[in-house]
């Protein structure tokens, strides 16, 4: 690569980990790419599934996932590879699981890129705190449950989440902090019997659901041995999961609080 062709980075969500949920903006920029810098959860599925339907993935992938508690490329170094990957004329792919402006620290390489004078573009994913509560029939609003919803991070304050069971809460990883935030969150207005669903591996081989209240999904999830990745949904519109009792008679029209009595 000669170092006077301008190089570019795009900031491609990878979504939840289908590769068919992946946009064709973004798998237009894999084909184009010369170096993949790729995240382990959502992104390299993405990637392999990709290459297993006989797409032609020609581009260096540089692995960068992090597991918990154990982050062997730190980000201040993941931020420089993007830049001196595209100084020296590459056209970069910073693939991400989900959208990278949803927990994904995508505006920060962003800015980083910006401040180093290398263009840079963010092509949105399909969101995992969405997209893996769907796949239980879990909406995260339905009319007459909930109408509004807050994604946030098992590592938050979630003392200051708003709103009560009909204000649906979706933990991204939240399995390491189950006890607490399901504690918090049953003082904090919702009550010991809210609804509560884990859905574990979302669009992957190991997809299941594991649904209880704020009571009883501690012992739920560690009698069956919850790993992540994990979405985990909290509100009334748990009660619609395909897998929930009381879904068919919400379904049917009844509303939460008389399907609930």
């Amino acid at each position: 690569m000669s170092a006077q062709v301008r190089g570019r980075v795009d900031l491609v969500g990878a979504g939840p980990g289908d590769p068919e949920l992946l946009t064709l903006r973004g798998l237009r920029a894999l084909r184009e790419a010369d170096v993949i810098i790729a995240d382990r959860l959502g992104a390299r599925a993405v990637l392999d599934g990709l290459v297993a339907a006989g797409e032609r993935i020609t581009a260096q992938v540089v692995d960068v996932g992090k597991l918990p508690g154990h982050h062997p490329v730190p980000q201040n170094v993941i931020n420089e590879m993007l830049v001196n990957f595209a100084r020296a004329g590459a056209r970069v792919v910073r693939l991400k699981g989900g959208d990278p402006f949803v927990l994904g620290r995508g505006r920060e390489e962003q800015l980083h890129c910006e401040a180093a004078g290398v263009d840079v573009a963010v092509v949105p994913g399909v969101t995992s705190a969405v997209s893996v509560p769907a796949v239980a029939g879990i909406p995260l609003t339905h009319r007459g449950v909930a109408t509004s919803f807050t994604v946030v991070s098992g590592h938050d304050q979630i003392e200051q989440v708003p709103g009560g069971r009909d204000h649906t809460v979706v933990l991204l990883m939240g399995v390491g902090t189950l006890g607490h935030s399901a504690g918090v969150l049953a003082r904090c207005g919702r009550g010991g019997d809210c609804p509560v669903a884990i859905v574990e591996d979302g669009y992957g081989p190991g997809e299941r659901v594991t649904i209880g209240t704020l009571a009883t999904i501690v012992h739920a999830a560690a009698e069956r041995h919850v790993r992540n990745p994990a979405v985990i949904v909290i509100g009334d519109v748990v009660r619609l999961a395909y897998d929930h009792p009381d879904s068919a008679l919400i379904g049917a029209g009844e509303p939460a609080t008389a399907a609930a009595s």
